[in-house]
């Protein structure tokens, strides 16, 4: 499979005329809890020649390629990627720490070594509790319920903990946090859940689980407010993330052109 994401990736490459600076798996199967029929969740940093940074009119900086019942693939342009940056939007922090790795390149180095820099704890607590509140409502709270729901649960609950413990951002693998962060008295019942997830094509609907619903409910109150206690963070200034994204498109467009000592401010001025 994964030489068919390879060659996926560069048939997208040569369609789109861009350059692939960062490729990772990023759903189930990067968080360590797949199961035998997941489909693969592809993302990727890209980015395009300079002359189309430099027009006037907006493009669409997203691709999103057509689904298959295996692979589904998408990515964002570098310079969207820097505006989330600033932001500490919180996918790009999971797509940096993916244990999965398709493919990298030496510009995406550049970027992968400022990126913590841009983590806004706050911001990034209120996703995950988001994200485990709104499953816990959606899937969790009848009598009967879809049992591998409690993964989108529990995983970013732990997440939030790993933030507030640690002032950085959690990783990728769901075992890291289940070793570092769950209580002792619930990882029987959630190791065997993960197990029946490992070799089940879908462990579907169960009866609820009160031991992890109480777990849930009393974190997800508790999160809350500790999150809302916290003071505002600032965010950084632009400038770092413009050298970067200057400094990444004169580079490829100098090698393009045999010149690569040539960056972006003396190409300019010829």
């Amino acid at each position: 499979m994964t030489n068919k994401i390879l060659i996926k990736l560069a048939e997208i490459e040569s369609a789109e005329n861009i350059h692939i600076l960062h490729a990772v798996e990023s759903g189930s199967r990067a968080w360590g809890f797949a199961s035998p029929d997941s489909d693969y969740d592809v993302r990727f940093i890209y980015m395009r020649e300079m002359r189309h940074y430099l027009k006037l009119e907006k493009a669409r900086d997203v691709i999103e390629w057509p689904f298959d019942e295996l692979l589904d693939i998408s990515g964002w342009d570098l310079q969207k990627t820097l505006r989330l940056l600033r932001s500490s939007n919180p996918t790009l922090f999971e797509w940096s720490n993916s244990p999965i790795i398709y493919k990298t390149t030496e510009e995406w180095a550049s970027v992968q070594k400022e990126i913590n820099n841009y983590f806004l704890a706050k911001s990034g607590l209120y996703h995950y509790l988001s994200t485990a509140t709104g499953n816990y409502r959606e899937y969790l709270k009848g009598d009967m319920v879809k049992l591998k729901k409690y993964f989108y649960v529990i995983r970013p609950i732990l997440a939030c903990k790993w933030i507030l413990n640690k002032k950085c951002p959690p990783p990728m693998l769901f075992s890291e946090l289940f070793d570092t962060e769950l209580e002792v008295e619930m990882r029987i019942i959630m190791a065997d859940l993960l197990e029946k997830k490992a070799i089940t094509s879908e462990i579907g609907e169960g009866k609820r689980i009160d031991e992890l619903n109480d777990y849930i409910e009393k974190n997800l109150a508790d999160l809350k407010m500790a999150i809302e206690a916290l003071p505002t963070e600032q965010k950084s200034d632009w400038k770092k993330l413009n050298d970067i994204f200057i400094d990444t498109i004169s580079k490829k467009y100098a090698m393009k052109n045999g010149n690569l000592k040539q960056g972006f401010r003396l190409v300019s001025k010829e």
